[in-house]
């Protein structure tokens, strides 16, 4: 795979169940190393780095296709884990998890608990938790994968929303050709290589 992408840019990746989509997005976001070749980000390598942790918990938020929501936390504790290693205090994390989720629609839910919520509810709920140390891209694995199709389409249009509000790099690994139409480019994969490269063809 050759393969680079844009600050501030959408790219969708498609391709066969397989093919590779989520293996690159997890190298990405440095969860996995490659056996050979590189990964630079704004010019430093992420092969080898001494604390992976630190570069993820800094620029790099996951949305994946299991919403990964801890069910004993409420829905405004989940938002903040990804702050829990950072400094600050309690207070301020409380109120960064209420903007967060008065973004994505749920501020009236701060209280409930996973369990509380529907699908799409618990997608929004991690969109919200994947934002909270102001990542400066998003990897998204399939985020509407387990959705109904009305659910998948709310989170669809609120992650290009989020996407031109707060100009995040969104790379979007899924399956669904009408999600991949909306991103400005899409990476085309087979058998672990890229096929095509190209703008996205619009929807008709």
């Amino acid at each position: 795979v050759d393969l680079q992408i844009w600050e501030g840019e959408f790219v969708a990746i498609v391709g066969p169940s397989g093919c590779g989509k989520s293996t690159l997005l997890q190298m990405l976001g440095s969860l996995d190393q490659p056996s050979e070749g590189s990964i630079t980000y704004r010019g430093k390598s992420l092969t080898g780095l001494s604390d992976p942790s630190a570069y993820r918990a800094s620029e790099i938020g996951f949305v994946f296709q299991a919403f990964h929501l801890l069910p004993t936390f409420t829905v405004a504790e989940n938002v903040q884990i990804p702050m829990f290693e950072g400094s600050l205090p309690r207070k301020q994390r409380e109120s960064r998890a209420h903007d967060l989720l008065k973004e994505v629609g749920l501020d009236h839910r701060l209280h409930h608990f996973p369990s509380e919520l529907s699908g799409g509810e618990r997608q929004r709920v991690a969109i919200a938790r994947s934002l909270a140390n102001s990542p400066s891209v998003l990897l998204a694995d399939e985020p509407t994968g387990n959705l109904d199709s009305e659910s998948a389409g709310h989170i669809v249009e609120l992650l290009l929303r989020l996407h031109r509000e707060l100009g995040t790099t969104l790379i979007l690994v899924t399956h669904d050709l009408s999600i991949a139409a909306l991103a400005e480019r899409t990476v085309r994969m087979k058998d672990g290589q890229i096929v095509t490269d190209a703008p996205s063809a619009p929807n008709s």
